[in-house]
């Protein structure tokens, strides 16, 4: 079974850039898993956010964050990447990484291995 750990969240200006970061361990080899951010705020359902597939040859965006944010994974490293750019107030909420050797699964919202989560909070 996969651990994920998030970092990188913090307080940030309205306009402002944040890169995340999601180190994996354990279970198989990273590369073999699809990874996925997804977001959820305050009263709010969560949301699918970025989605890679092991090699990096498919990705995928939500509409609410394409051309401000970008996905990237180091598999070498374990890790995967989040930089959000133009970040705006309603981008505000706990990301999570998440992981499933299915890629289908992570764009449609139900990985089978999911981080504890990382606040990102953007002041106007």
């Amino acid at each position: 079974q996969v651990q994920l750990v998030e970092s990188g969240g913090g307080l940030v200006q309205a306009g402002g850039s944040l890169r995340l970061s999601c180190a994996a361990s354990g279970g198989r080899a990273f590369s073999s898993y699809a990874m996925g951010w997804f977001r959820q705020a305050p009263g709010k359902e969560r949301e699918f956010v970025a989605a890679i597939s092991g090699g990096s040859v498919f990705i995928n965006y939500a509409d609410s964050v394409k051309g401000r944010f970008t996905i990237s994974r180091d598999n070498a490293k374990n890790t995967l990447y989040l930089q959000m750019n133009s970040l705006k107030p309603e981008d505000t909420a706990v990301y999570y990484c998440a992981a499933d050797s299915w890629r289908p699964k992570v764009i449609a919202n139900t990985p089978d291995y999911w981080g504890q989560g990382t606040q990102v909070t953007v002041s106007s």
